[in-house]
Order: C-alpha cells, then sequence, then structure tokens
C-alpha cells in the first residue's frame, strides 16, 4: 500500500471544502488502489442530495466503481469513520484507513485496528479546523448527520 498519508489526505481535504461550498458537510473521502493509483474521490452529501447514506467514504467508495477486491486498497477520510462508513471497509475488505483527525469526532477506527484494518491517524490541523468551524457554525446539521437528538 503505497499512498502517502499527506497526499492522500490533500485529495480528501479538497472535497470536504468543494462540500462546505455547496452548503454540505466538510467531510471528503478518497479510494486508492494498492498500487498508489486514485480509483475514487467524494464528499459527504446528505444535505446536498437529501440522501442520508452518502457520506464522504461512501461517496468516494461509489465513485471508485466495482472492483474485483479491495484487499491492498487504501480510503483516505478528513475524519475518523462513523459505523456506517467502518462497517463498509469492513465489509469490503478494504486494508488500510488514513484518518485527517478524530478530534471532532471519534468514530468507528480502533474497532477496524482491532479487526485488522492498518490504520494512520495523521491530526492534521486543517482538517481539524475546517470540522471545528462548521461544527461552532452548524450545531444542528452536525448533531443531525452523527445521529444526536
Amino acid at each position: 500500500m503505497i499512498v502517502d498519508p499527506d497526499t492522500g489526505l490533500a485529495v480528501a481535504l479538497e472535497e470536504a471544502r468543494a462540500g462546505l461550498a455547496e452548503g454540505g458537510i466538510p467531510i471528503g473521502g478518497a479510494l486508492f488502489g494498492r498500487d498508489g493509483e486514485l480509483l475514487g474521490r467524494g464528499r459527504n452529501r446528505r444535505v446536498q442530495d437529501d440522501d442520508p447514506s452518502m457520506h464522504g467514504e461512501t461517496a468516494a467508495f461509489r465513485n471508485a466503481g466495482r472492483q474485483a477486491s479491495y484487499r491492498g486498497t487504501t480510503m483516505v477520510t478528513t475524519l475518523s469513520p462513523c459505523w456506517y462508513c467502518s462497517g463498509l471497509v469492513r465489509q469490503f475488505g478494504i486494508s488500510r484507513v488514513v484518518i485527517g483527525e478524530a478530534r471532532s469526532f471519534y468514530g468507528g477506527h480502533d474497532w477496524l485496528a482491532e479487526n485488522g484494518v492498518d490504520i494512520v491517524l495523521v491530526d492534521d490541523p486543517a482538517c481539524y479546523q475546517l470540522m471545528s468551524d462548521f461544527i461552532a457554525e452548524h450545531p444542528e446539521l452536525w448533531h443531525e448527520d452523527i445521529g444526536v437528538d
């Protein structure tokens, strides 16, 4: 798995910023092949598409198209993956997850690590700032996204 975390994170962060510019939740993702090729990229589009299942990781996964196997692939995400996206990683055998930050939201990445997924937590200041600003400005939308009433 030869994806450089910083290079992959730049793609995911670009997606997150695009989502924010569209009025959505700024979480981006990118799926890379075992050779480092970008297979798919995407952003949380729950608001834009009125689709609660369109998270950054799922958008990247869908945009990658069908793969014969996901062994050796790397999912890069700006934020620790929720349980839904963590399940996607496990279900399809994605081997590595690069996470921009986990201070704003601590998702299922410990569970992924316990089940053999290689986890790289970058703690990128730009990812954290993007999410913390969004949460401060749109707490109701953030709570909706993470399932808090």
